[in-house]
């Protein structure tokens, strides 16, 4: 019988978060640790990070793990805010010849995608539900009746001549000074054209800036509801075990 525990890490751009996850909650079983991703962050440093957070925990299971790029049978096909060195990488290959566990890949936002909708904010909701995530960029999850579309990278949706990040993640919030009122406008803009694209039943909006979901949500004016993520930033560390754990695979 399998145990009810998996490592999660989750690679980003500006941290490297990893934590035992119990699988039944859907929750930390141990406090998490966060270290900084490695400048410049190639796949040799960033896989020493992981390795060291695993050695730490004292971990040998199924270990699952984020990466900020579109994923392919454990391969990088892109690169977003990493090391422009990881594409074409066996990402899987990497972080198993390292960390000498039995490791699976994912998409970071479809880490996130995958607890919600088992644990968090999009737990029962039937049909289309996106789920996007304000940090350095937008990273997105597409779920249809809780399965998983992977790879679906709606951040990078052309609006208004630019990257939909550029102007609208979290990253641009902070870099330019905006208010919430000023910004929530810019995310408003792009929730439409999503909706106009895909017609979801729910968006559910995640990353750092959801904790602070109170300032900006309550402002957004589309006809899809919108709901906080539940699990906050701990989301890709909660998904990521759970792929490992089920042996989850596009």
């Amino acid at each position: 019988m399998r145990t009810s525990t998996a490592f999660g890490v989750d690679i980003g751009g500006s941290g490297i978060k990893g934590a035992i996850v119990d699988l039944e909650k859907g929750d930390l079983a141990t406090e998490r640790v966060k270290y900084l991703t490695p400048n410049p962050s190639t796949p040799e440093p960033v896989a020493a990070v992981v390795a060291r957070l695993v050695k730490e925990a004292e971990w040998t299971g199924d270990l699952g793990a984020t990466f900020p790029a579109v994923i392919k049978n454990g391969v990088a096909r892109s690169a977003a805010n990493v090391d422009k060195s990881w594409i074409g990488t066996d990402v899987d290959k990497v972080l198993t010849d390292i960390t000498h566990c039995d490791v699976t890949v994912l998409n970071d936002a479809d880490a996130a995608g995958i607890a919600e909708a088992r644990f968090g904010a999009a737990k029962g909701v039937d049909g289309v539900v996106i789920l996007l995530t304000f940090g350095t960029g937008i990273g997105s999850a597409l779920l249809l009746d809780g399965q998983l579309v992977p790879n679906t990278e709606l951040g990078h949706l052309e609006l208004d001549g630019y990257d939909a990040e550029k102007k609208a993640s979290s990253a641009a919030k902070d870099n330019e000074g905006l208010s919430y009122r000023q910004w929530a406008k810019r995310v408003q803009r792009y929730l439409r054209h999503v909706e106009n694209l895909f017609t979801p039943d729910l968006f559910v909006v995640g990353g750092g800036v959801s904790k602070n979901a109170d300032k900006w949500v309550p402002l957004l004016e589309i006809s899809t509801p919108v709901k906080p993520a539940q699990l906050l930033n701990n989301a890709g560390i909660v998904g990521a075990a759970m792929a490992a754990h089920e042996k989850f695979t596009e």
